[in-house]
């Protein structure tokens, strides 16, 4: 399978598939639609990475890999329908016996956003919250951009900050429009500069991304 060398680690699977479906990890009982995979992997390289199990099923049992492909539709994910390419290391366990688990390690691209390829010929990047990969909100995706360029703060970003500071939540961008009587545009650009700079962060919150300090 790829030259991959399948070691013993019994063990190890069942550390890991003892922690259940979180954050940064994903069981996957086999790979068949590269697209679905390429937003796994979108997810964790725009979080701080993750892994597949693959050859485990949702309940945590493990089956193995039953198709010798699965390693190949990962790496086409990973190379051609994510945007840039990912890259992603294969290791193979053998547990209980003769089954066999490979675990996919993608690690956090340090220039966000990755984008994946959806049927219909958009891209659209991903963002791992807890055991699901949500749809990143466009202002996420947006401060991903500006993070590799300096901010020129203003006077309207310490309002903003201050805003978003003593709401005793999470907020929406209208919220911050509204409060401090300017459009939504000029809070949206506020917003993901501050994030951008790591001053704002974006939490998922009751279904949908909103803006915390």
């Amino acid at each position: 399978m790829k030259d991959l060398r399948a070691v013993r680690g019994a063990s190890l699977i069942h550390s890991l598939i003892a922690q259940g479906e979180h954050e940064h990890q994903d069981f996957k009982f086999a790979i068949s639609d590269a697209r679905k995979i390429a937003r796994s992997i979108s997810a964790f390289a725009n979080n701080d990475g993750g892994r597949l199990l693959i050859g485990v099923k949702d309940n945590g049992v493990v089956a193995g890999v039953r198709n010798e492909e699965d390693i190949y539709v990962v790496e086409q994910a990973a190379e051609r329908y994510c945007r840039p390419a990912v890259s992603v290391e294969f290791k193979g366990y053998k547990v209980d016996g003769t089954l066999l688990v490979i675990v996919a390690e993608i690690e956090a691209c340090p220039s966000r956003p990755v984008m994946a390829s959806e049927p219909d010929g958009s891209w659209r990047a991903y963002y791992r919250v807890a055991d699901e990969n949500i749809a990143a909100h466009p202002l996420m995706v947006e401060a991903w951009r500006r993070s590799s360029r300096p901010v020129a703060f203003e006077e309207l970003h310490g309002a903003v900050a201050a805003f978003v500071g003593g709401a005793g939540g999470p907020v929406e961008v209208r919220d911050i429009a509204l409060g401090l009587h300017i459009s939504t545009p000029r809070a949206e650009s506020a917003v993901a500069d501050l994030a951008a700079a790591g001053l704002l962060r974006f939490v998922y919150h009751r279904g949908e991304f909103r803006i915390a300090d």
